[in-house]
């Protein structure tokens, strides 16, 4: 039973990597941004929720937090990341890493180096029983949002015009441009959608997690490792890594393993670039080969 219940906080470990990755995985598949920033934004969702949260609730902050944070990715993907396209993703390395430190020490500016915390709501507070199994309800309603909001990407991308704009667009953008499309707006969705769904995972780990203007460095390498092991331009790669990195995660710390949970998943990952370098479903993106 402990086995299984650190398993599923495994599994729990893997839904907000899978939310930090697939913003990663589709910026750096349509603009060929590599985003040190993204984990920045993970952090500002969560000072987000502890700013608003008293005015508006958990749930107030849970629409309004995301959604602030989209509105900033678009700003800085209009302003900052419309410069570095088709060059050296070098370039825009160089400046997310910029991007990120400016974020982070704002933070400490504005909130302080001391480590924050935020309450779980209390109609999410409490139990889950099934059987002789029992989780705790937050972490069940998290996973469950994290589920829909994956959900609805995979319609987005799969099954509406929007999509198949933006798949056109990883694949072959030269093509899409001649037959008169501009990917410019698609571009600035994407960084959207991306960075929003970095800020609603900032919101959801923030009353399970310390908040500190450090967070998203912490988070960011294992969400590049999902990215990575995943394959590039690969939505079900993507979701596919982060389960299975969350689930090596808790197996290792219901063997007894915790001190080597982090290095297990780094591990993997190398295995897998050996065995399958691009990835377990990467693609071939012609603007990167």
């Amino acid at each position: 039973m402990l086995f299984a219940m650190q398993l599923l906080n495994g599994l729990l470990d893997g839904v907000y990597y899978l939310l930090i990755a697939l913003g990663l995985s589709l910026i750096f598949s349509l603009g060929g941004i590599i985003n040190l920033a993204h984990g920045a934004f993970y952090a500002i969702g969560a000072y987000l929720t502890l700013t608003i949260a008293p005015y508006v609730g958990f749930g107030g902050a849970l629409v309004i937090s995301p959604a602030a944070v989209a509105l900033l990715g678009i700003t800085v993907e209009r302003l900052l990341f419309t410069r570095f396209y088709r060059i050296d993703p070098l370039y825009s390395l160089l400046l997310t890493f910029g991007l990120a430190m400016v974020a982070e020490q704002g933070l400490r500016m504005i909130y302080g180096a001391a480590p924050l915390s935020f309450s779980i709501p209390d109609y999410l507070r409490g139990q889950v029983f099934l059987g002789d199994f029992i989780y705790s309800r937050y972490r069940v309603f998290l996973i469950a949002v994290a589920t829909l909001c994956v959900a609805g990407l995979w319609f987005l991308l799969e099954r509406t015009s929007f999509g198949r704009v933006v798949r056109a667009g990883v694949q072959d953008p030269d093509m899409v441009g001649a037959l008169g499309i501009s990917l410019r707006p698609y571009m600035a969705a994407v960084a959207g959608i991306g960075i929003g769904l970095a800020g609603l995972a900032g919101v959801l780990l923030a009353p399970i997690y310390t908040i500190h203007p450090a967070m998203g460095a912490e988070i960011l390498t294992p969400a590049f490792v999902v990215v990575v092991i995943g394959g590039l331009g690969s939505f079900w790669g993507v979701v596919l890594a982060a389960l299975l990195v969350g689930m090596v995660k808790g197996a290792m710390v219901g063997l007894g393993f915790s001190a080597f949970s982090t290095a297990a998943i780094y591990f993997m990952m190398l295995v897998i670039l050996l065995l399958r370098p691009r990835g377990l479903f990467g693609e071939r993106i012609t603007r990167f080969e």
